[in-house]
C-alpha cells in the first residue's frame, strides 16, 4: 500500500494471519487494508524497518483505533534493539508485545520465512527483511529507487555505517526491491542495489552526484580514507573495463591484504605477475604475494618472494622485516633476528603481535602484557 504525502509504504502480508512491514505515519493504510477486505484486527505482526514516524506511528494508531485487537490475541511489535525507546514504551503501554531483534534472525511474517539484515546508516537501527526463495528484499530507506536517503545523524545515521548495510544487502541474491518510499522493483533490484552503494561512495569522497569519476580514481581515494572494501569494488569495476589495468590489479591486492583476504589478493597478483615487463624496477608483486603467502601461513614460501623484492630493489626495508617476520613465524627466530632492520622493529613495535601468532591463543594473555600491541604494517611494500 503506497505512503501517501510523507508516509512510508505499508506492505500487507497475508497467510494464517495479517502481517505488516512499515505501518506509515496515521491510520490511512489500514482503510486501505479494509478497503481491499482485510480487517485490521486481523493484524498480529507489525515490523518497523526503522523508528522515523512515517515508518512506526501507524502502529501506535493501530492500537488505539482498534482497541479490541488486544484482546483477541494482539499485535507483535518487531524492531531493532537500537530502535526508539519511546516508541517501544508506547506499544508495550497500548498492548503490544515487544520483540527486538539484532540482525541474523529469521522470523515467520505471515506464512513467509524472512532473514533479518541490520543494515545502520540512515538510522542506527534500520533493518531489512530478506526472503531467500522469492529473492525479495524489504528495503525500508536502505534502498530506495532514484533516490537515497541522507544519514539522519539525530538518529544515529552515519556514512561508514551506510556502506556497512549496503555490503551486507550485496552479499544476498535480490532480484525484488519492495523500498519504504517509490514503487516496488521488479527483476532489478540489484542493480538498484548497487547503484545506491556506488552514490554512497561518491559521498564519502566528497564528489557530486553528477561528477564523471574513473573507477580507479575513485578506489584510490576511498583506499586513503579506509574504505578497503569499497576501494576493492572500484577496481572490480575498473578490471571489468580493462583486465590489464595494472593500477587497479595492484591497488586491489593491497587492498585484499590488508584485509585478511589473501587468497583472493594472490588471484590479482598472480594476473599482474602475468602481464608484460614483470618486476622492472617494481618490487610490489613479490612484496604483496609473499604478504599473503604469509597471511596463509606458507612462510618459508613467501621468503622467496622477499628475496625476489630484494634482489629489484636491494636493502628495501619493507622487503627486509617481511623475510624476517616469515623467518620468525615458522619457527627460525636466529634467522629472523640476523635481519638487522626486522630486530629493530620486532624490539621496538610488533613483537606481541609475532609471538600471538608462532605461540598460539593460550599465550596471548601473557604475550600481551609484555609488548607494545602495536599491528603488523600492512603489504604495501613503501
Amino acid at each position: 500500500m503506497p505512503g501517501y504525502e510523507f508516509s512510508a509504504n505499508t506492505y500487507a502480508i497475508t497467510g494464517t494471519d495479517i502481517s505488516l512491514v512499515d505501518a506509515g505515519n496515521d491510520y490511512t493504510a489500514f482503510v486501505d487494508l479494509l478497503r481491499i477486505g482485510f480487517p485490521p484486527t486481523d493484524i498480529r505482526k507489525i515490523v518497523i524497518t526503522h523508528g522515523h514516524r512515517d515508518h512506526a506511528m501507524g502502529a501506535l494508531e493501530l492500537l488505539r483505533s482498534y482497541p479490541g485487537i488486544v484482546k483477541s490475541g494482539g499485535v507483535e511489535l518487531i524492531l531493532h534493539e537500537a530502535g526508539p525507546g519511546e516508541l517501544k514504551q508506547a506499544g508495550e503501554k497500548m498492548g503490544a508485545r515487544i520483540t527486538e531483534v539484532r540482525g541474523g534472525e529469521t522470523l515467520t511474517i505471515s506464512d513467509l520465512d524472512c532473514e533479518v539484515i541490520h543494515t545502520p546508516g540512515h538510522t542506527i537501527d534500520g533493518i531489512c527483511l530478506y526472503h531467500p526463495q522469492s529473492k525479495t528484499v524489504f528495503s525500508g530507506d536502505t534502498v530506495l529507487p532514484h533516490a537515497m536517503a541522507e544519514p539522519d545523524e539525530h538518529a544515529g545515521g552515519r556514512l561508514d555505517h551506510y556502506l556497512f548495510g549496503l555490503r551486507a544487502l550485496l552479499g544476498k541474491e535480490i532480484e525484488h526491491v519492495l523500498p519504504g518510499h517509490g514503487l516496488p522493483v521488479v527483476s532489478m533490484g540489484r542493480k538498484v542495489v548497487e547503484e545506491t552503494y556506488e552514490g554512497l561512495m561518491l559521498k564519502v569522497i566528497g564528489a557530486d552526484g553528477e561528477a564523471k569519476i574513473l573507477w580507479i580514481d575513485g578506489a584510490t581515494s576511498l583506499a586513503q580514507k579506509g574504505c578497503l572494501e569499497e576501494a576493492v569494488y572500484c577496481c572490480a569495476r575498473e578490471l571489468v573495463l580493462d583486465p590489464e589495468h595494472r593500477r587497479a590489479l595492484k591497488l586491489k591486492a593491497v587492498c585484499l591484504n590488508d584485509l585478511g583476504r589473501f587468497h583472493e589478493a594472490l588471484e590479482s597478483l598472480e594476473k599482474l605477475e602475468g602481464l608484460e615487463a614483470l618486476g622492472q624496477g617494481d618490487p610490489f608483486p613479490f612484496i604483496g604475494r609473499g604478504y599473503a603467502l604469509m597471511g596463509i601461513g606458507r612462510y618459508k614460501e613467501s621468503v622467496t618472494f622477499f628475496d625476489e623484492a630484494l634482489k629489484v630493489r636491494p636493502g628495501m626495508k619493507d622487503a627486509l622485516i617481511y623475510k624476517g617476520m616469515a623467518f620468525y613465524l615458522s619457527g627460525e627466530y636466529e634467522e629472523a633476528m640476523n635481519i638487522e632492520p626486522f630486530r629493530t622493529e620486532f624490539m621496538g613495535r610488533f613483537r606481541t603481535e609475532l609471538e600471538k601468532k608462532s605461540r598460539g591463543p593460550e599465550r596471548a594473555e601473557s604475550t600481551k602484557r609484555e609488548g607494545s600491541g602495536e599491528e603488523i604494517p600492512d603489504s604495501r611494500g613503501t
